[in-house]
């Protein structure tokens, strides 16, 4: 194989290599501290306390959600589509993006 080749064969590689690592970093944490503007009516952000729903201030270290549910990626992602106790379901009002932007966002809390 010429060495042009294996160069092509090379950079294809290392990209394909690091191609699951940029697909685990979704959404924007500045445009998912936006979207949160809505979610601070009932959640605070830098603190435990209750308002209407828990403070949600270090939620991705926490043992257990409300629900009881380990907060992770995929949980957090479910309460948010379906809400409960209370809170509406924002499957349908926020886009996927949005969605990925406020997970961002709360993993920084």
């Amino acid at each position: 194989m010429p060495k042009a080749r294996w160069i092509a064969f090379g950079v294809g590689f290392a990209m394909a290599a690091t191609l699951p690592m940029m697909a685990q970093k979704k959404g924007d944490p500045e445009k998912g501290k936006e979207v949160f503007e809505q979610c601070g009516v009932c959640h605070n952000a830098d603190s435990k306390e209750k308002k209407m729903g828990p403070g949600l201030k270090g939620l991705f270290t926490w043992e257990k959600m409300a629900n009881g549910k380990k907060p992770t990626e995929e949980n957090v992602r479910a309460k948010i589509d379906e809400g409960g106790n209370g809170m509406p379901a924002y499957k349908e009002m926020l886009e996927d993006s949005e969605r990925d932007d406020l997970i961002a966002y709360l993993k920084t809390l």
